[in-house]
């Protein structure tokens, strides 16, 4: 029998507000998701005037990222015409192959969820997420 590793509350409230801090530092509004082991949604913040399109999305992106236990911008990139997962993004209710999700890793480097981050361009979502998984393996 496997035991399941799962982010506690604290934990993605922790990875929450880090990468609140990091989009405000980089004068951006974001919708922040953290699921957890299971890709139930575990947390959600969406800051002041953030897109209301990007709440579906960055929960989407979370869950995506932990289903396959990889960054989402990855899976886009296997993701493409011609390439082996093409398509995939219309699996599992909708996915989201873009970047901004990555998987959430505790300092044991076992996967205790997913971050999820949507509101501005993907190399700012991605540094977001980045930041918000950042804080867990401190």
């Amino acid at each position: 029998m496997t035991t399941q590793v799962d982010i506690t509350l604290d934990q993605a409230m922790t990875v929450i507000e880090a990468a609140r801090k990091k989009a405000e530092a980089q004068g951006t509004l974001m919708d922040i998701a953290v699921v957890d082991a299971g890709a139930n949604l575990k947390a959600f913040v969406r800051m002041d005037d953030a897109f209301l399109g990007s709440i579906d999305i960055s929960i989407k992106k979370a869950k995506t990222a932990r289903l396959f236990n990889m960054p989402t911008g990855n899976l886009g990139q296997l993701a493409q015409p011609g390439q082996p997962l093409y398509h995939i993004e219309f699996s599992n209710d909708g996915l989201i192959t873009f970047p901004g999700g990555l998987p959430l890793k505790n300092k044991d480097g076992v996967i205790v969820g997913a971050i999820g981050v949507s509101g501005s361009s993907v190399e700012d979502d991605h540094e977001v997420a980045a930041a918000g998984a950042y804080v867990l393996l401190k």
